[in-house]
């Protein structure tokens, strides 16, 4: 292994792959560079001369301006740099196109569904209204574990504290997004549990569910039940029983929609875990496959890079307005724009938001941007996809679930034990934490740092992927982790 990467040519600073003691001497693209301290692994240290005020360059993009003058060999994070971001920008469309290929198919185990969609999970998802009755869920689905047999895979509530006391687009948000999820594919049978009186109540709701089929679907009014709990386990029974029917079977990966996020990124995750991620994402779209990339103000700063793959004039504005609209969002409620890395991103080595969403957007791999989503859109379109939602894990892969993901690929150099409600599969970015955090990392790309070709290893995610499909289990389904969350921007009365 390499104690350093310089990633790009035109870069002035390289990262260290490893702790790299001070007054240690390496060579860098032939010219010799002498640490002036030691350099902690996952950071930058300067290759050149750098005046205060001038462009701090990796990826071959600025990710922020020295904040003093910087020599040649010392090491560079938030005490001499700064982002050099500033507020609304206006931006023009400048295609960067690159060549759509095609590759053949590949099949993988899933289950169809009566209404022409595919599942990756044979499920019974308990769906709460409203927060009033999250513990009536929960303990529906507890008292339900037995029916996990066979190809019931699992029994699980989605507890959320919203469907009440909301205004505006937080409403409708909820609605939207719980009107998706019981309309997901991983699902072969829901119970709508509601309460009776609340702002989104299950008449309403209706309303947002278009064509359903009345027995995989139910409804349940705790309100209007002797005993919410018996008569929803009785429910649940049944949906089981409706649901065992359906059985895996060869499906093209054609049919396959991946949710791609990061959370606690470090200095490897744009060189390894978000580059692999990128290269599965263009292997999935060649077998006509579609991936959908979101965390909007973690693309900030390298934002051009994918207005520049929209695939037309109209998606590049839809992009401008995705990227406006967060940092209208924020402006607002009088925050700042720029407000990230996070405590962890930045002790792994990422020093600006610039740094960040060079990294973050590696995810997308090449591919041309083919669809842009708000928040609660599904998605329709083939191919690489962009959706407004935050930063926030849980708020941002729930969102992609509600947007039609069957599976999310989660990223991270600090790990997490967090899942959604499809299954979220963890990718470390180096060795050292797929080998501390085992329960949790799911596929080890830290070996990227260490020799492997990218396109070995987005091959390698690739075959993990299909496997996941066709039933493999992450690591958080092995502990019974599910989780969702609703994105809040307004009032609560």
């Amino acid at each position: 292994m390499a104690d350093f990467i310089k990633i790009n040519e035109n870069d002035n600073v390289a990262v260290a792959l490893e702790v790299i003691p001070e007054h240690t001497t390496l060579n860098v693209g032939g010219t010799d560079v002498t640490t002036a301290m030691e350099i902690p692994a996952g950071h930058k240290f300067a290759l050149v001369d750098i005046a205060e005020g001038t462009p701090v360059v990796k990826y071959g993009f600025r990710i922020g301006n020295a904040t003093a003058a910087v020599k040649k060999g010392e090491w560079i994070h938030t005490h001499n740099l700064k982002t050099g971001l500033g507020d609304l920008l206006e931006y023009s469309y400048e295609p960067d196109l690159a060549e759509e290929k095609f590759t053949d198919d590949v099949t993988f185990m899933g289950y169809n569904r009566k209404n022409g969609r595919v599942g990756v999970r044979n499920e019974i998802w308990i769906i709460p209204t409203v927060g009033c009755v999250n513990n009536v869920a929960s303990r529906i689905a507890e008292l339900s574990k037995g029916l996990v047999r066979e190809n019931i895979e699992a029994v699980c509530a989605f507890p959320h504290p919203y469907g009440c006391s909301q205004m505006g687009d937080d409403q409708e948000h909820t609605r939207q997004i719980l009107a998706n999820l019981i309309n997901h594919p991983n699902a072969g049978g829901v119970l709508v549990l509601g309460l009776g009186c609340e702002n989104s109540n299950i008449d309403v709701l209706k309303g947002y569910l278009g064509e359903i089929d009345p027995e995989r679907v139910r409804f349940l009014v705790a309100q209007e039940s002797e005993d919410e709990i018996a008569e929803g386990v009785g429910i649940v029974k049944e949906l089981a029983e409706y649901a065992a029917q359906f059985r895996r079977e060869p499906v093209s990966v054609s049919k396959l929609v991946i949710g791609m996020k990061c959370g606690g990124s470090d200095g490897f995750s744009g060189i390894t875990a978000n580059p692999t991620v990128g290269r599965f994402s263009d292997i999935l779209i060649s077998k006509k496959g579609t991936t959908i990339l979101t965390e909007v103000p973690e693309m900030f700063g390298a934002e051009t890079i994918l207005m520049n793959r929209c695939a037309n004039e109209e998606l590049f504005h839809k992009t401008v307005d995705l990227i406006n609209d967060f940092k209208n969002y924020f402006k607002s409620h009088n925050q700042t724009i720029y407000e990230n890395p996070s405590p962890g991103n930045k002790k792994g080595g990422i020093s600006t938001l610039e740094d960040k969403s060079l990294g973050c957007t590696q995810k997308s791999g090449s591919a041309v941007v083919k669809g842009v989503l708000a928040y609660g859109e599904m998605v329709s379109t083939p191919g690489l996809n962009l959706l407004s939602a935050p930063g926030n894990d849980l708020v941002a892969a729930t969102a992609l679930a509600a947007s039609g993901a069957h599976i999310v690929l989660f990223t991270t150099g600090r790990g997490t034990p967090f899942a959604c409600p499809v299954p979220t599969m963890k990718i470390s970015s180096n060795s050292a934490l797929a080998g501390k955090k085992d329960n949790w990392i799911d596929f080890n790309a830290g070996v990227v740092a260490e020799g492997e070709r990218l396109d070995v290893a987005g091959q390698r995610l690739f075959d993990e992927v299909v496997a996941v499909a066709s039933g493999k289990e992450v690591k958080s389904e092995l502990a019974g982790f599910h989780d969702m969350a609703i994105f809040k921007q307004g009032v609560t009365l």
